[in-house]
């Protein structure tokens, strides 16, 4: 497992490493510049308009980073080792999803971190009253903010795994049939809807809206808890179907 971490996470870092690195040292000199005093108004607003095209540069290397690890999974040559590597698929295709959602969170958090910090320098604010203002606002609600990242992390994982599948049944079972991007796209199209479909088993517990062919599910606290626990059924049930299509025979 060690080693499938490795080499999933140095492919991840390969491709958006250096762009992280640069943003991040960008930022950083702004930030410290700015909390000093040493820059000007027109220096900071232009900053902070440099930090929002970083996010969506982030976003868009973190996309091609991710499409790098999954094309070591089903195109050669990196297929060929995943392949020939004597470990359980679904040790790999954890490795890969771990490593994807990692990477993403880590590079996207502290870009938007720099970004939010150099608003608050163009404002005037003073940054560490207003942290400590807001934790000490929230200080009763730390239940929620860890269950709204266990909902982020279980979302994620669940995200991914969808694109695995969907590719997974493209290079497996629709290998051999014509059209197959098509009718993979169909599959995640279908698998999608099935899962927004789930949540209608937790209406005894709130109150369900219908819009058009899907549902909504207001929740209360209980609910909410039952919602992620549901949320982590459908990622590892996903998880398991993905690494026993893998562990068919794979046209790379």
């Amino acid at each position: 497992m060690k080693a499938q971490f490795k080499y999933a996470f140095r492919t991840g870092i390969n491709t958006r490493g250096w762009v992280f690195s640069v943003i991040f040292v960008m930022e950083l000199v702004f930030i410290v510049l700015a909390s000093l005093g040493w820059l000007p108004n027109a220096a900071q607003i232009t900053a902070v308009s440099l930090g929002g095209v970083a996010i969506a540069v982030m976003m868009a290397f973190n996309i091609i980073s991710d499409i790098a690890i999954a094309r070591r999974m089903f195109n050669a040559p990196g297929a060929y080792l995943y392949a020939l590597t004597p470990a359980p698929r679904k040790q790999i295709l954890f490795s890969s999803i771990v490593s994807m959602l990692v990477l993403d969170a880590v590079t996207m958090a502290a870009v938007i971190i720099g970004e939010v910090w150099m608003a608050f320098n163009l404002a005037g604010e003073d940054i560490p009253r207003v942290v400590a203002e807001a934790i000490r606002a929230n200080a009763g609600q730390w239940y929620y903010v860890l269950l709204m990242l266990a909902f982020f992390i279980a979302g994620y994982f669940l995200f991914l795994t969808i694109i695995l599948f969907s590719v997974s049944v493209k290079r497996s079972v629709l290998s051999d049939k014509p059209a197959s991007g098509l009718l993979a796209a169909l599959v995640a199209a279908g698998t999608v809807y099935v899962l927004s479909l789930l949540p209608i088993i937790l209406a005894p517990f709130g109150s369900v809206s219908r819009f058009g062919v899907f549902f909504s599910v207001s929740l209360g606290r209980l609910g909410t808890v039952l919602y992620l626990v549901l949320t982590c059924i459908e990622a590892a049930a996903l998880f398991v179907l993905t690494s026993r299509l893998l562990e068919r025979k794979v046209n790379i």
